[in-house]
């Protein structure tokens, strides 16, 4: 094998990567399980009044930026640094809480426009809106369009002129298609900023390792939140505007605030000490009280800088709770003027050199709140532009300007604090301070230089960040998914036993069928394994239950590579080769055939990637990334060991005595009886079409929208006895309840107020009520919310909006599409005959067919979920993968001989072609499907259904690369002879093909 140096080194270095990165895996686990230990501990003691997830996710927060493992002496990393470079597990394997937003964009035009009450304005708005439930466009295209329809020949620049925040980007006289572009680039910006701002709210859930994505091509931003104890706090975080203010603000040497702090400091280390307080007045330097510190000044290092300054003191990003928990307190409280807030900055000191000694830390500030006053003397509405640009001295400032009413305002707090001594005031944003510049001058006429050491990419934040609170846009929640704890370590049990289960099964039949090369096959095997969790965790991948099932499938993908390649390689040890000779031919002439049908599995996987979401996505991601490791791992890797043992001296064989001549001049003419394979087909198809006008699909959360609960009840509950109740008590609105694989748990779906916005707790409320009112149970309502209860509770949940479920089933259609597309021009590109293409993608269209017949005829017959989902349009894809990748390896054999056979009948040719890899199909698809029988028996039931289409698919889709695929390619063509240029084969190869032609 050439390049054997190329393949040694890529794989030492993929090995030093992935042990790397399941050491630093090991390390987090030992924070982890001491953060478990304290938790435990806490909860243990008679005050505590929070659960062991607070305790767990605080003692984790604590050291989120403080230093756990060193590499060699390099670079230190935190706990969080590491926490981003491994593989997360995914709300159905750890629980917790998922939420798609939907940026209103229909508010930020609507604010764009000043609030503009022309009728027509806001008809086109209503238009909008209500076409953005059943059409892909973006809000802002769909806005256009019913402008077009609704203002009369009136341009878009009348609406948005008169806003003097857009004076330099629209003009009276703009054509609307520059005015589109000005919106839209706002809404971009107002966007990126909305998805940072909820990045940063999050840290106040206490939520380890939560994952935030924004898909800006449709403004969604999708939200998971591992282990979430409140999910209505979080709904109301994510869901709430950006709040600009400004405050004047205390500095340190004001009113005795530093000396207070240090008093403060030791009343609470007297009191640890259970000694009496007397309080006296101390005039210890901050210096000496480092060194005497007590719990306050140990976490919190005071702003002992010349001048002092509006910056009160610095600490960790994980000290910053307790500290205050200590400044909060009724007794520390009452030693600060009543005025006082304490506020920490948004960011972190950054001092690379670390000059200051905080690089960082977070800045602690005091601002100034009246009391009785809750609204601020300024606020983002007043701000009308705001931009970073060089000043005269060439530094980088931000430029500030605001309207009338905010001018005189601005005039009267600068004014007051330029005589007061040059004081800062400080910018806050949902209440954390963004910056606190100082006035030099007082500012009359509304504009403003904000300058400091500011680098352009800090100054354009700050200046998007005043914009965003001049024009907010706000979220609301249009898909959320809920899963308890119980049912996410119960689907990781399920899932691991699936794993190793599939892992010693293929092992075992590589070892029994092909004997040693089997073994050879089983290291390649392990190290795919070994090589896909790396990878994924080196990503930071989050896996999910799919993944996990994507994982499985790839690696029996690994095994249909070996299959090829060892086949081949018996295939020339029958004709005579040497076993040298025989690997090197067998793995040359499998690789075509194994590229080929690889190819068209990672064009599934890459259209799974770019329409799918959440889960979906992430299956996508693990089955690229598994095929690519199974090519590298069955192809290069189990060559390198193969020929190292050869070249040792060792013998290798590929076969026992009683698996050697299996198949072997097995001879059948599968073209002969396709037209009864025809028959069969149409007569399934014409029941599948039948049942769909009849029973139609059960069509799941994700596409026809709603609410889904699964109830987990602690008594045997009969379902009619609960019906009546919960379509009273969802005001008729009949609610489809069904039982699902965990005993005594109902899956009970709701239309009811889905198109009112957060209507969820109101949904859950009238949930409740109607299961009392039933009998089904007695528990309270919060008990009743929380997933990880014990008596009867909700324990997983989802809601998806129309507007999304049109989203989910036209991103369906057109992946399918896409799919069919990609593959019909990589085979016309590889086979250079339309017939090849077109009888594939036939084939596979057949496949798609007969695996929903069997959807549509038995949902609401068989004892599991047959919902048309996500997962199940996965499963298709998948399936459609799978299909063309057998379908390949017989049209791989089908151009071979049609090359070395020409002037025979072409049925003769197709025929041999099917025989001669007859074993390789049944081999691979036999795997596969016990594979995917172990997902369906072990999977648990959320992943039945996936399991049940993809055994349904392997099984037609192995019979229709015979009957189907390469028939119609024999209808298709019009010549009866095969008539070709022979093309290069060993002799003997040719030899043996030619005698084993179907006479």
């Amino acid at each position: 094998m050439q390049g054997k140096g190329v393949v040694r080194f890529f794989l030492i270095a993929l090995i030093v990567v992935c042990l790397y990165q399941l050491f630093l895996t090991f390390k987090t686990g030992s924070v982890e399980s001491d953060a478990t230990s304290y938790a435990t501990q806490m909860v243990s003691k008679p005050d505590n009044k929070q659960d062991k997830q607070f305790h767990y996710a605080k003692y984790l927060d604590s050291l989120s930026d403080k230093p756990i493992y060193s590499l060699l002496g390099v670079k230190d990393y935190t706990y969080n640094e590491l926490k981003k470079t491994q593989l997360g597990l995914g709300l159905d394997l750890k629980g917790g809480m998922s939420v798609l937003l939907q940026v209103d964009i229909r508010s930020f035009i609507n604010t764009l426009a000043q609030n503009n009450p022309d009728p027509a304005f806001q008809q086109a708005l209503d238009k909008a809106s209500e076409r953005q439930k059943t059409e892909q466009s973006d809000y802002i295209t769909l806005f256009a369009n019913a402008w077009k329809e609704t203002g009369g020949g009136k341009s878009l620049a009348s609406l948005f002129a008169p806003n003097e925040a857009l004076k330099d980007k629209i003009k009276f006289d703009s054509p609307d298609v520059d005015v589109l572009k000005s919106i839209r680039t706002e809404a971009d910006k107002a966007v990126n900023e909305t998805y940072k701002r909820i990045k940063q709210r999050i840290d106040k859930l206490g939520v380890v390792q939560p994952n935030v994505n924004l898909d800006a091509s449709r403004d969604l931003i999708l939200v998971e939140l591992p282990g979430i104890q409140n999910p209505t706090l979080a709904r109301t975080i994510l869901q709430n505007q950006a709040k600009l203010e400004f405050w004047d603000v205390y500095r340190i040497s004001d009113q005795a605030i530093g000396e207070n702090l240090i008093n403060a400091d030791t009343k609470l280390k007297n009191m640890l000490a259970g000694t009496v307080d007397t309080l006296k007045k101390d005039s210890t330097s901050v210096d000496t009280t480092k060194q005497m510190a007590g719990p306050l000044l140990q976490k919190l290092a005071i702003n002992a800088s010349r001048g002092g300054g509006a910056v009160i003191g610095y600490a960790a990003k994980g000290d910053r709770a307790r500290i205050d928990t200590m400044l909060m307190r009724k007794d520390i409280r009452t030693m600060f003027p009543a005025e006082l807030e304490f506020r920490w900055s948004q960011e972190a000191v950054k001092d690379p050199e670390n000059l200051s000694g905080v690089n960082g830390k977070y800045e602690l500030y005091a601002i100034k709140k009246p009391r009785g006053q809750e609204e601020p003397p300024l606020d983002g509405s007043v701000v009308t532009r705001a931009v970073a640009t060089p000043d005269e001295g060439g530094k980088i400032a931000v430029s500030l300007s605001m309207n009338g009413d905010g001018a005189r305002e601005w005039a009267k707090m600068t004014q007051q604090a330029a005589n007061n001594g040059n004081r800062e005031i400080a910018i806050v944003l949902d209440d954390e301070v963004v910056s606190a510049p100082r006035v030099i001058n007082p500012i009359t006429g509304g504009q403003s230089s904000i300058t400091g050491d500011y680098s352009l990419e800090d100054a354009t934040a700050l200046a998007n960040v005043l914009e965003v609170g001049k024009l907010p846009a706000g979220t609301h929640i249009v898909q959320e998914s809920q899963v308890g704890p119980s049912l996410g370590a119960e689907n990781i049990s399920k899932s691991l036993t699936t794993m190793f289960l599939a892992v010693a099964l293929l092992c075992a039949f590589m070892v029994l069928y092909y004997n040693r090369g089997g073994w050879v096959s089983v290291i390649a095997l392990i190290a795919n394994v070994f090589f896909i969790l790396g990878i994924l965790a080196n990503m930071g991948t989050v896996l999910t239950l799919p993944g996990i099932a994507g994982i499985v499938l790839t690696l029996a993908s690994a095994v249909d590579a070996n299959v090829i390649i060892y086949e081949r390689i018996r295939e020339e040890l029958r004709n005579g080769l040497s076993m040298a000779n025989a690997v090197r031919t067998g793995f040359s002439r499998a690789l075509p055939a194994i590229l080929d049908a690889n190819a068209t599995m990672i064009l599934t996987a890459i259209v799974l990637i770019w329409f799918g979401l959440g889960p979906i996505k992430g299956f996508g991601t693990v089955l690229l990334i598994g095929i690519l490791s199974s090519l590298f791992t069955a192809v290069l890797v189990g060559r390198l060991i193969t020929e190292w043992w050869l070249d040792r001296g060792g013998e290798m064989n590929y076969s026992h005595k009683w698996s050697e001549n299996w198949l072997v001049g097995f001879h059948y003419d599968w073209i002969g009886k396709r037209k009864i394979a025809y028959a069969v087909s149409a007569i399934i198809i014409v029941i599948g079409v039948v049942s769909f006008f009849q029973r139609g699909f059960e069509l799941g959360v994700d596409f026809k929208g709603g609410y889904s609960f699964n109830v987990q009840f602690d008594k045997p509950v009969e379902l009619e006895a609960i019906r009546g109740p919960l379509t009273e008590a969802f005001e008729n609105s009949s609610p489809v309840i069904k039982a699902v694989s965990t005993q005594n748990t109902y899956n009970i779906t709701t239309s009811y107020l889905i198109n009112e916005q957060g209507s969820v707790d109101k949904v859950v409320d009238k949930l409740h009520a109607g299961l009392v009112k039933a009998g089904a149970t007695s528990v309270d309502l919060a008990s009743f919310k929380k997933t990880s209860s014990t008596g009867t509770h909700i324990i997983s949940s989802s809601q998806v909006g129309p507007t999304v479920a049109d989203d989910i089933r036209s991103s369906s259609f057109k992946s399918a599409i896409a799919a069919l597309t990609l593959i019909f021009v990589f085979l016309l590109i590889r086979f250079r005959r339309w017939q090849f293409s077109l009888g594939a993608v036939l084939a596979l269209f057949h496949d798609v067919l007969i695996t929903l017949t069997f959807f549509t005829v038995l949902h609401g017959l068989v004892p599991f979920s047959l919902e048309i989902d996500q997962a199940i349009i996965a499963c298709i894809l998948t399936v459609i993968g799978y299909s063309v990748n057998d379908t390949v390896i017989v049209y791989d054999r089908i151009r071979e001989f049609m090359g070395m056979f020409s002037g025979r009948k072409k049925e003769d040719v197709f025929n041999m072609a099917i025989n001669t890899t007859l074993s390789r199909t049944l081999i691979t698809s036999g795997t596969i499907f016990l594979v995917v029988v172990l997902l369906f028996v072990f999977g648990g039931g959320a992943i039945k259904g996936f399991a049940f289409g993809m055994l349904v698919g392997i099984l037609f889709g192995t019979y229709s690369s015979v009957f189907i695929a390469s028939a119609l390619v024999v209808d298709f063509m019009s010549e009866g002879i095969i008539s070709g240029k022979v093309v290069e084969a060993p002799k003997a190869t040719a030899a043996k093909a030619k005698k084993e032609v179907v006479k």
